[in-house]
């Protein structure tokens, strides 16, 4: 039977979010969980305005949903979307978002 080093016991106590992504990558679910904090962290990332506009926020294919209630903050949001994308890169890591489709 093959040792997998994940699961072995380690010598040195690591810190909490170290022995975290170390579980996350064991189980494969790091995307999953950067998609759900982006999901989370929205109204962080937008701002109280459109965050109060947004009814729902999900993620399918690589792609960033969001339903908003006022037109003019869908198209603010669709015209500093590249600027978004990229914030959203750098907090979460490449290859969470590809793309963002204002509903």
């Amino acid at each position: 039977m093959s040792h997998n080093s994940y699961f072995g016991r380690k010598k040195e106590a690591e810190p909490l979010e170290t022995a975290f992504n170390d579980l996350l990558k064991a189980y494969r679910l790091e995307g999953k969980f950067r998609e759900k904090s982006l999901i989370h962290d929205w109204p962080e990332l937008v701002g109280k305005t459109i965050a109060d506009r947004t009814t729902s926020v999900y993620i399918r294919d690589k792609k960033l949903f969001v339903k908003l209630t006022s037109g003019p903050v869908k198209k603010e949001l669709m015209m500093s979307r590249g600027n978004l994308l990229q914030l959203i890169e750098a907090k979460y890591g490449q290859g969470v978002i590809e793309d963002l489709v204002c509903l």
